[in-house]
């Protein structure tokens, strides 16, 4: 305070302003923050698969006008897709859970009324643009059941479980019956594995393992008469017989059902040890593999990158899927946790049934094989379970000890 003589004039103090200056965030100081608490095993994983992706693709697609190039967009989409996803909370995926399934279901329902039809399936709808609604239910099912044994707070009684397998039954039913098995199989799986890890009981989980290897057995056993012309199997369709029948002896007919698993089979075979080297496959380039850059993408990996070449693939889906249950094993909440394990279910059931169907080991089903076989939809669809998987790791990871 500034002391004035009595009667002097008031002095006054005049205020300059001071300019401040804000610098705004570069574009690397907003996406830090969008990476912190990753999970960068899982990341590094998912690097070296979709690097093994684009070689496959390259080699067996690039006399395909575009092929590679929509490979690479559509894996580029997915990536986006998996870092947007990865920064939703897992509570809010919670949120999501029952308004997904419905949906998912309504569409089936849908799709089972006036749902567009090709190739023998009617497995599309037109909503202004044609969709598959199938996709949405890889997701919406193990998020589905996660939040009801959530809200049920992990009880085990009869009752909970005989919800579950309702809420189950009714997508895998509405997809078989389109017919899309290999669909049903993955979200059969997915839903199987939230059920299982939500504390099922070994004494229900056993009897149907052993029926199950017992009609393996007796089917194995008794291939010549369920396999003649005119047998019909009643609970499957006729095109699906053929196809176990095939798996049992593709010999019965080399130059029509049984074709595409016997080259298969002779290019995984001519693979050798090392493989014929990048783009040398002669089986693949002079297309005797069917579907190469589909679902018969494996055969020509095989082929060019031989016995070394698949151990490194294999060794590499499986540190994804160990790093998977790994997440669900210590996330924090019972609801990541039994997302985290039905999410990972799928991409086990992906790889597994393509590389066994390609080998001759499981009837042919269309499923494509991550990262490597072409398709956007199945891509993205992998780009969101990922995404999901890094939210619950970083839940983890971010909360206090």
């Amino acid at each position: 305070m500034v002391n004035q003589r009595p009667g002097a004039p008031r002095r006054t103090r005049i205020i300059q302003p001071v300019a401040v200056t804000i610098n705004k965030p570069t574009a690397w100081q907003r996406i830090v923050p969008m990476l912190r608490g990753f999970d960068y095993p899982l990341l590094l994983v998912i690097l070296v698969l979709a690097t093994l992706g684009l070689l496959a693709m390259y080699s067996s697609g690039f006399d395909q006008s575009g092929r590679f190039e929509q490979h690479a967009r559509n894996m580029a989409l997915a990536a986006v897709v998996m870092l947007i996803v990865a920064q939703i909370p897992p509570q809010r995926l919670m949120e999501l859970a029952v308004p997904l399934y419905v949906a998912g279901i309504a569409l089936l329902v849908a799709v089972a009324l006036f749902g567009v039809s090709r190739k023998g399936a009617q497995r599309w709808i037109n909503v202004g643009i044609v969709i598959q609604p199938s996709e949405l239910l890889k997701i919406a099912m193990p998020l589905m059941l996660a939040w009801w044994f959530q809200i049920r707070e992990g009880q085990t009684r009869f009752a909970e479980f005989l919800v579950a397998f309702l809420l189950l039954a009714i997508p895998v039913a509405l997809i078989t019956r389109e017919p899309d098995l290999g669909t049903a199989i993955l979200v059969l799986a997915a839903g199987l594995a939230v059920i299982f890890f939500a504390g099922l009981p070994w004494k229900v989980v056993l009897p149907p393992l052993v029926i199950g290897a017992i009609a393996v057995l007796l089917v194995t056993m008794y291939e010549p008469r369920l396999c003649a012309d005119g047998v019909n199997w009643h609970v499957l369709r006729e095109y699906q017989r053929q196809r176990i029948c095939t798996l049992l002896d593709p010999t019965r007919d080399p130059l029509g059902r049984g074709f595409h698993i016997l080259q298969a089979m002779i290019a995984i075979g001519s693979g050798g040890l090392y493989g014929k080297g990048f783009m040398q496959g002669t089986q693949t380039h002079l297309e005797f593999v069917p579907e190469r850059t589909t679902d018969f993408i494996f055969a020509a990996f095989s082929e060019e990158f031989g016995l070394v070449g698949n151990l490194i693939l294999i060794g590499a889906f499986t540190l994804l899927i160990y790093r998977g249950f790994k997440i669900a094993a210590e996330a924090p909440t019972l609801f990541t946790r039994l997302l985290a394990a039905g999410l990972t279910a799928i991409i086990f059931t992906y790889a597994f049934v393509n590389m066994g169907m390609v080998s001759g080991i499981l009837p042919v089903v269309g499923i494509p094989l991550p990262f490597v076989s072409y398709g956007g939809t199945a891509l993205v669809t992998l780009g969101i379970a990922l995404g999901i998987l890094l939210s619950i790791a970083k839940l983890k990871r971010l909360m206090p000890s």
